[in-house]
C-alpha cells in the first residue's frame, strides 16, 4: 500500500499580519512549513508528500527545503496551488503517482499534528474509504443571521470541530473532485465534497493540540506547547 501526503500550504495568511508569509513564520526557531513536514515525515504510513504552494513561493519554498538537513533524503515534491483551498488540493491530486492507493490532505497550518493519529486515520482508511479528524465542541453554537440576530442553537451533543489530516482511498477522493468541479461545487474541506456526493466518512478524534496557526495567538500557544514538551 502506497501512501501520498498532501500539505497544502498555498494561503496568504493575512490575519497573522506581518510582510513574512505564513509558512514561513518560525515556531519555536523552526519555520512552521518545516515543522508540519516533520510530523508528516516521522509517521510510519506516510511514503512521499506533495507540498503545494502559491505560486510566487515555489522558489523560495525549495531552497528552504532543500537546505534544511532534517529533510534530505525525504521523499518531496512541490506542486503550485490554486485560487482556493479545493482548487490547490486538486492541483495536488494531479501530482500523485499511479501507484498511490491512500491520499491524506492535511493543512500546511497544522504543525503539531500527531505522527501516530496520522497513522491510525490510515489504517482506519482501508476499512472506511474516507476518515476525517475532529474534537467535540466544547462551547455553545449559535446559528446566526446576517445581521446578527441568533436564528437556533444546535445541540452541541452532535457537534464536532473538525480538522486535518482527512484521509481517502485515491479513487474517492478523485471522483469527489471531478464530481465538484462538474457540479461546479465549492467546499470548505475535502471531506465535504465526498459527503455531498453522497458517501459516507468516518470521524476520529483527534487533539487540541493539533491546532490550525491563524491568528497571533495561535503562535503563542504552539511554541507554549512545544517548550512544555506537550507535542
Amino acid at each position: 500500500m502506497h501512501v501520498t501526503a498532501i500539505v497544502v500550504s498555498a494561503g496568504e495568511g493575512r490575519r497573522l499580519g506581518g510582510s513574512l508569509p505564513k509558512p514561513y513564520l518560525p515556531i519555536a526557531d523552526r519555520p512552521m512549513i518545516l515543522r508540519t513536514l516533520d510530523r508528516c515525515f516521522a509517521a510510519r504510513s506516510i511514503d512521499d508528500v506533495i507540498l503545494v504552494v502559491a505560486a510566487v513561493e515555489l522558489a523560495r519554498c525549495e531552497a528552504l527545503l532543500l537546505g534544511d538537513a532534517a529533510l534530505r533524503q525525504r521523499p518531496w515534491r512541490l506542486q503550485s496551488g490554486g485560487a482556493t483551498r479545493q482548487g490547490s488540493v486538486k492541483r495536488g491530486l494531479e501530482k500523485i503517482g499511479l501507484n498511490t492507493d491512500i491520499v491524506v490532505i492535511h493543512d500546511g497550518a497544522r504543525p503539531l499534528v500527531s505522527p501516530l493519529l496520522i497513522d491510525r486515520c490510515v489504517e482506519l482508511t482501508n476499512e472506511k474509504g474516507a476518515v476525517v479528524v475532529g474534537v467535540p465542541v466544547h462551547d455553545t453554537i449559535k446559528l446566526v443571521s446576517e445581521d446578527r440576530w441568533v436564528l437556533s442553537t444546535p445541540d452541541r451533543s452532535a457537534l464536532w470541530e473538525i480538522q486535518t489530516p482527512q484521509v481517502f482511498r485515491r479513487d474517492l477522493i478523485l471522483e469527489a473532485h471531478r464530481w465538484a468541479m462538474q457540479k461546479r461545487i465549492e467546499a470548505t474541506d475535502d471531506a465535504m465534497l465526498v459527503e455531498r456526493m453522497g458517501e459516507r466518512v468516518f470521524l476520529v478524534e483527534g487533539d487540541r493540540s493539533n491546532l490550525k496557526i491563524t491568528v497571533p495567538e495561535d503562535l503563542l500557544f504552539a511554541e507554549a506547547l512545544i517548550q512544555a514538551g506537550r507535542v
